[in-house]
């Protein structure tokens, strides 16, 4: 199996790139937030998972072995193909997919464009137990992203759209910083409905 490439970037669009290894292009596929990051002529470095299919062989390309494990990981789960889990990882890192799954947050795996809220529902059930034992290395940031999601969680459940959620979400961060990681979510909550209630 090929873990790893190294190379020239010949070429990059949203979601693939072509790295030149040995003076051979190989296309690879990519979450979009890694692709966004690389230039084409500058070196590259991808951990890479061979998805084999009749028809077909695919190269999935990641900027960490741990987000190319993860991807995997996700695969796991009925109904959650490659092309899902390239979509999960290119809205979110593993630690916001990790973070979701295990505090329940349904509303937010179902923003992963083809999961859907009975593929989010699945997801929780079959790797909650898993994502467990992975989330003590997932990041240091850890208090930062559960306030977050479980803010857009708590305000998706009152009735406010993803749209509005994740605006308010921003808009916290942006006049609060990093002092939220250490509030209770029912605080955060409160200073959220409050910041809406003076516009």
């Amino acid at each position: 199996m090929i873990a790893s490439l190294s190379g020239v970037v010949i070429s990059a669009n949203l979601n693939s790139a072509v790295i030149e290894v040995g003076g051979v292009g190989i296309l690879v596929q990519l979450p979009a937030r890694f692709a966004a990051g690389l230039l084409v002529g500058t070196t590259a470095q991808t951990f890479t998972s061979l998805v084999v299919r009749e028809d077909s062989l695919t190269l999935y390309g990641f900027e960490s072995p741990a987000a190319r494990d993860f991807f995997e990981l996700l695969q796991t789960v009925s109904g959650i193909g490659p092309k899902v889990a390239q979509s999960a990882l290119s809205i979110y890192d593993p630690r916001e997919i990790i973070d979701a799954i295990s505090l329940g947050n349904s509303a937010a795996l179902e923003r992963i464009p083809g999961l859907g809220k009975k593929g989010a529902a699945r997801a929780i059930l079959e790797l909650k137990e898993k994502v467990t034992t992975l989330q003590v290395g997932a990041s240091e940031k850890t208090g930062e992203s559960n306030w977050r999601l479980q803010l857009s969680g708590a305000l998706l459940s009152l009735g406010y759209t993803a749209r509005d959620a994740d605006g308010i979400v921003e808009e916290l961060q942006n006049t609060q910083g990093a002092k939220l990681s250490e509030l209770p979510i029912s605080q955060i909550l409160k200073l959220a409905l409050q910041s809406q209630g003076r516009k």
